[in-house]
């Protein structure tokens, strides 16, 4: 589905103006028809005939799984793609005649289920894939789980203690592989709970990560940001010119008021935003990341993020007011600043020496 994706926005692409609005209708709806039938088609070879089989072992693992918040979710998950899978199969049983208008449209109605299945089938598989590797192997006694948890809190106030690595586990605990560095020595430890926080613990130490991995909890799925969203269904992106294209506007101006309108563009607000309003969604939006962490540094890196949002939504306004500004100025750039000419004059024509006598 990735694959097809990617293909499908590479045609997309070709269908669409500088500022990314689509001007040729016909060949963007010839794209997404033939994406929707390479998904049947992808779906029908690799994973209809196995898919109740799925459903049937991630269902029989989550069962077995120790009680934490997102169990409901995940297993809302697997009752969604259950229901998609039937659509499916209610489909493929009685598919459309090959090459009749029906077509495109029982494989646009799938084009949902099939995105469903692309975008959450991941749970699936991997609580299907947690078998025996959801208990620590060899757990720590607590007298050694004391020692090697002073160790590393030792080396964190020291800034020795090299975070490389983070999954949560099944319980829904976060796990953290990290370096402890002593005396330039350096040792492969395993950490349980948030390192910034109060109350983590070392629950084990490793030669390489290899080892680690075969000894620790299996990771589990992460999460979202937004439940929402979908990677194969995007919003058509709003039309937006680019800063780069803004500043050359800006270079081949001869009027203020030229030059003003393209950095009113940076500013505008609204549906077709300017770079300047996209960059402040973008630090919220990075802002909404960091605190969804729900870890003290993610809580800290978040109020920054604010804050520098804040600091760009006023340097946009003081962007907007000055271009204003430059605008009613109703002024044009001197001649004197003449352009240079590109091309330089060819030659005079000579014609060439003869070394012919004459007679």
């Amino acid at each position: 589905m990735a694959v097809i994706d990617r293909e499908t926005e590479t045609a997309l692409d070709m269908t669409r103006d500088r500022c990314g609005r689509i001007v040729h209708a016909s060949a963007a709806a010839a794209a997404r028809a033939q994406r929707d039938k390479a998904a049947v088609e992808a779906y029908t070879t690799h994973l209809a005939p196995h898919a109740d089989a799925l459903l049937d072992a991630a269902r029989r693992a989550l069962d077995e799984l120790p009680p934490t918040r997102h169990l409901a979710a995940w297993r809302a998950v697997l009752d969604g793609l259950a229901a998609s899978a039937t659509e499916i199969r209610r489909a493929l049983d009685r598919p459309a005649a090959p090459g009749s208008q029906a077509e495109p449209a029982q494989h646009s109605a799938l084009w949902p289920h099939l995105t469903a299945w692309a975008d959450h089938s991941f749970i699936a598989s991997n609580l299907a894939d947690q078998s025996d590797g959801q208990h620590h192997k060899a757990p720590l006694t607590e007298e050694e789980q004391r020692m090697w948890t002073e160790r590393a809190q030792a080396a964190q106030r020291r800034g020795e203690l090299e975070l490389t690595e983070s999954w949560y586990a099944a319980d829904g605990q976060p796990i953290t592989l990290a370096h402890l560095v002593e005396d330039d020595d350096s040792t492969l430890v395993a950490l349980r709970g948030d390192p910034d926080a109060p109350g983590w613990q070392v629950i084990g130490h490793y030669a390489h990560e290899y080892e680690a991995g075969q000894s620790l909890p299996a990771p589990v799925p992460p999460g979202v940001l937004r439940a929402d969203v979908s990677g194969f269904n995007r919003p058509e992106p709003a039309p937006e010119i680019s800063l780069q294209e803004l500043t050359r506007d800006v270079v081949e101006a001869h009027h203020a008021g030229d030059a003003s309108n393209a950095l009113l563009s940076a500013t505008q607000r609204g549906y077709d935003a300017g770079p300047m309003v996209r960059l402040q969604e973008l630090l919220e939006t990075s802002s909404q990341f960091a605190s969804a962490l729900e870890t003290v540094q993610g809580r800290q890196i978040a109020a920054r993020f604010s804050a520098i949002g804040r600091q760009v939504e006023f340097l946009t306004r003081e962007v907007e007011e000055a271009a204003e500004d430059l605008g009613a100025t109703v002024a044009v750039l001197p001649p004197h600043r003449t352009p240079v000419l590109r091309v330089r004059p060819c030659p005079t024509f000579r014609p060439p020496y003869s070394t012919r006598p004459s007679w």
